[in-house]
């Protein structure tokens, strides 16, 4: 089965920044599951697919400037069990479904 692991650096201009939040400016839930989603593609050499979020856990935020590291690894299911560290702490979690090729 397939492993990897990427690294992001958010930008500190990242356009969810605006709105989430004023004053407290940290990457939606969302963004880093398209991060997620991204690699997986990378990993798979599949690009466009649509995907399922078979589940995910949030665990810490993140901020502006912050480095990231996705570790994936595809299960025999054909599903990628995601997880996102920075700095030693525990970012997110969870597995991505692609579609039947």
């Amino acid at each position: 089965m397939a492993e990897a692991e990427f690294a992001w650096h958010v930008p500190t201009d990242h356009p969810a920044f605006a709105g989430h939040f004023p004053g407290r400016p940290i990457v939606p839930g969302v963004v880093l599951l398209d991060r997620a989603i991204h690699f997986a593609e990378i990993l798979l050499g599949r690009p466009g697919l649509a995907w399922q979020v078979g589940n995910a856990k949030f665990f810490s935020p993140v901020g502006p400037g912050e480095t990231l590291t996705f570790a994936l690894q595809q299960k025999a299911s054909g599903a990628i069990a995601f997880a996102v560290q920075a700095a030693g702490r525990d970012i997110a979690a969870g597995s991505l479904t692609p579609p039947a090729p």
